[in-house]
């Protein structure tokens, strides 16, 4: 630095870059000189009050986790000054979570990415120089379009993280004939979604009907915190049980919020959830207790053949196995059949993130057709989301899909990740980079955060991302400087889903349809640009034979004639109505109760044939024969989504994929033990994670409110366990991880690495696993997310441009806080921003799925 003083430092001193000038963002170089205890406070300005005579109210849709509840924002002349829940949406009835208020945070962080910039140094070497947006779009447009002309569009992708912008980029993607869009649904619900297809023919969550349940029992949901749709779920339960005298029943390796305000809590050894559904349902059929008219009507199997199939799942195998004793699994089995048809069993991340998840998860969703309350109020309702019934439909003309695939977005070792819909095993997509079983030549990553949120994260992750002749170019939208964005060539400063378009939707737990818009509550600072407009922005700047899929002014307008098909009664434009509003909910769609029972009217059975199963099928416009309903009787009913068009408890597409790949499976969802926990020595335990209600993935750390919730996450560990390696709360630990043993990537047993971490001591927790919560341990993002305080000047910040209005300069301004209030700092005493042990943790696709398997990883800690 010294010999190369014309070289601006740290992010604060954006406020005099111009474009051409050259910057050097490197957050542990300028961490390493703020922070004193003995620093003066620093001169900032403070927040200005709300004056409520001036507040506008503009209606929106959150997206600071995957629930997308409907807010409004309120605007202060042109400023966000606090954001509340829309007494309109279905789901909330206007109440927020925490991370919807803290949201607040974002559009005013001092240390937003604000515009383009291109590496101008070694990649991770965090030189930089400012360009202009012109530059960064041709500079995109060139090298795509070289990619096109010599025939490899595949070697463009797209990889995001947490986006609702799926027709947005499935446009861009086949405008350019690539079908590479990666994004972390192998990370996150691949299992359970798989599971709910395989059995029901639906790709999304159930929708639980819990407010009108009389036994809920859950197996590794933490729904008061963070299932998806957790608040609409939590409060629904509350309803059941305050209502109907509803019991809950929590199985979770660990005592979560949920599992602590259960009825009951039972730790099973991790992975055996399916043996101990498997066990309930042994025990339904054995003692009679099971409704022979829904499994006789909708079910592929008969009451002999599911007994059969049950026989071996004994609750006496199933206490040897997962530790719950035999005689409470006959008792809860028993009390959910008496409770049915209002009565549900479902799943989350607990049962499904594992190398047997799929199965969990299907012997779960199998004991609600044994009782028949699939669909019913009170039970395991689903439906339909999505567009396509509100009449939603792209701008013509619409780009035809790619035909061309890629063992990156398709490989062939998963089958079941890309059959009924793109799952995709994004786990494994830098361990094939690698490898070279796919090649890239421009990397568009959104919002990602890989090297904190990716299983090897900091280790293979980042290895991956900086070699250049791995990833030629990498390009990174996002809204801070992030560890993705520091690993690449080109950084786009993103709005953020306050500042920004889209169209979205989610289960409506009163069962009825619904769409949602994502409007700007406040225009983006600086010159922030949202991803969509970015690619809209290439894509006009392509040749002739691609710009024609463009042709729309920008992402607004995209929207805009999205909605063009939308017909609200009494609405002129469903587009304005939004805007108004936020949100609609049609309420002349029937309830989403017994789907599979709807009658097909018998106009739409012209041309229709039955098959010898009683499959009814017709052509569809494209003249693609489909199933439309299944023959009971003198009628023909909808029925479910599956190949028999009935609960599917044996699925052939299951035994088929299986076969594929040379993995034994008849189609039955069979326990399978964990390879990796069969005769676990006793040193070593099982490393899991959770998450906590204020974060999300990467997203959430930087907004200074729900890091000051929760900013540090020490090793929960059993106090038996403790006691036997002579630990107490506080200590600190080794935790050393292996490689994975079975059907499985890298599957060597072998050592994968070592990191220290403290430890918090617990009765709440079973005494062979230790865990940990994500989204936490931050080498970048600002200071929020990293721990530490300190003024702007001397910390990675950006302060707000030169020549831009009063107004729009004081959104960036620096944050008091973050300067002088940051008290879980170390340099005040504090503990930091926590730890991160993604780069210990092996990739580890489940068979068949490609799921990552989290919390089976096999560890051994030592006391340091």
């Amino acid at each position: 630095m010294k010999r190369r003083a014309f070289i601006k430092s740290g992010m604060a001193a954006l406020s005099t870059l111009a474009v051409g000038e050259i910057i050097l963002l490197s957050p542990e170089d300028a961490a390493a000189a703020t922070g004193r205890k003995d620093a003066p406070p620093a001169p900032v300005a403070r927040r200005r009050p709300i004056d409520y005579r001036k507040l506008q109210r503009v209606p929106s849709t959150c997206l600071n986790c995957s629930t997308v509840c409907g807010i409004v924002g309120l605007v202060q002349d042109g400023e966000l000054m606090a954001i509340e829940g829309n007494p309109q949406d279905p789901n909330t009835h206007g109440t927020l979570c925490a991370k919807g208020v803290a949201a607040i945070s974002i559009n005013t962080y001092p240390e937003r990415l604000l515009y383009p910039l291109k590496r101008v140094g070694k990649r991770g070497e965090g030189l930089w120089q400012r360009i202009s947006w012109d530059e960064a779009y041709t500079t995109l447009a060139t090298r795509i379009q070289v990619n096109i002309d010599a025939g490899h569009p595949e070697r463009v992708a797209i990889h995001q993280g947490r986006s609702r912008l799926g027709a947005e980029f499935d446009r861009f993607l086949s405008a350019i004939g690539s079908p590479v869009q990666l994004n972390h649904r192998a990370l996150c619900s691949s299992n359970k979604r798989a599971a709910n297809y395989a059995s029901i023919g639906d790709t999304d969550w159930e929708t639980p009907h819990a407010a009108k349940s009389r036994y809920i029992l859950n197996f590794g949901s933490n729904f008061m915190e963070c299932h998806q749709g957790s608040i609409h779920l939590a409060r629904r339960v509350a309803e059941g049980r305050a209502d109907n005298g509803a019991r809950l029943v929590t199985f979770d390796v660990r005592l979560s919020n949920t599992a602590g305000r259960s009825d009951e809590w039972h730790a099973p050894f991790p992975g055996t959830d399916g043996l101990i559904a498997l066990a309930m349902g042994h025990v339904i059929l054995d003692e009679g207790l099971h409704n022979a008219a829904f499994i006789d009507n909708w079910v592929n199997a008969g009451v002999d053949e599911l007994r059969q199939f049950y026989a071996e799942y004994t609750p006496e195998r199933a206490e040897r196995e997962s530790g719950i004793a035999a005689a409470d699994i006959r008792r809860i089995a028993r009390e959910f059949a008496a409770a049915a048809p209002t009565a549900v069993a479902f799943t989350n991340r607990g049962s499904q993130a594992h190398y047997n998840g799929f199965n969990n998860d299907r012997a779960v969703i199998l004991l609600n057709a044994l009782v028949g309350s699939i669909g019913r109020e009170g039970g395991y309702a689903y439906m339909k989301t999505g567009f396509g019934g509100f009449g939603v439909r792209q701008p013509e003309p619409v780009p035809p899909k790619p035909k061309t695939r890629t063992d990156l977005e398709d490989p062939p070792e998963w089958p079941l990740a890309n059959r009924w819909q793109k799952m995709r095993v994004g786990e494994i997509v830098y361990d094939y980079i690698k490898a070279g079983r796919a090649k890239l030549d421009v990397y568009l990553s959104y919002t990602l955060a890989a090297p904190l949120t990716w299983p090897e994260g900091r280790s293979l992750t980042v290895d991956v991302l900086k070699d250049e002749s791995l990833i030629p170019f990498h390009a990174c939208s996002d809204i801070v400087y992030s560890e993705m964005a520091h690993y690449a060539d080109l950084i786009l400063p993103d709005a953020s889903y306050l500042e920004r378009w889209g169209l979205d939707n989610r289960d409506n737990y009163e069962l009825r349809p619904y769409i949602a818009l994502r409007q700007p509550i406040t225009p983006p600072p600086g010159e922030c640009v949202s991803f969509a407009d970015v690619l809209i922005n290439i894509g006009k700047r392509l040749k002739p034979e691609q710009a024609k899929y463009f042709q729309f002014a920008n992402h607004e307008d995209f929207v805009r004639q999205q909605c063009e098909m939308i017909r609200i009664p009494g609405v002129a434009s469903a587009f304005d109505y939004l805007k108004t509003h936020g949100l609609w909910v049609d309420e002349s769609k029937p309830k989403a109760v017994e789907i599979y029972k709807r009658i097909i009217p018998a106009a739409d059975l012209a041309g229709s044939r039955t098959d010898e199963a009683g499959v009814v099928w017709r052509a569809n416009p494209q003249g693609k024969e489909v199933a439309i309903g299944v023959r009971q009787g003198e009628v023909v009913q909808r029925g479910f989504d599956t190949p028999s068009r009935k609960f599917e408890a044996r699925s052939k597409q299951v035994a088929q994929a299986a076969a594929q790949v040379n993995v034994a499976d008849d189609g039955w969802p069979h326990y399978v033990p964990i390879p990796s926990h069969v005769d676990l020595p006793d040193d070593r335990l099982i490393l899991s994670t959770f998450k906590w209600n204020v974060h999300t993935q990467a997203r959430t750390a930087s907004q200074k409110l729900l890091s000051e919730i929760v900013h540090d996450n020490p090793l929960w560990i059993n106090r038996a366990t403790a006691q036997g390696h002579g630990l107490k709360s506080g200590d600190w630990v080794e935790v050393t991880t292996y490689r994975p043993r079975g059907n499985t990537l890298h599957p060597t047993g072998e050592v994968l690495g070592s990191q220290r971490v403290r430890v918090h001591v617990t009765e709440g927790i079973h005494p062979k696993v230790v865990a940990i919560s994500a989204s936490l341990g931050h080498a970048f993002g600002g200071r929020a997310a990293e721990g530490r305080k300190g003024a702007r000047a001397a910390n990675p910040a950006y302060v707000a441009l030169k020549g831009k209005t009063p107004a729009s300069a004081e959104v960036l301004r620096e944050d008091h806080d973050l300067a002088n209030n940051l008290w879980w700092s170390k340099a005040a005493g504090g503990k930091g921003g926590g730890f991160n042990l993604n780069a210990i943790i092996p990739i580890h696709p489940a068979p068949i799925t490609g799921m990552q398997s989290w919390f089976d990883t096999v560890c051994t800690i030592r006391k340091v």
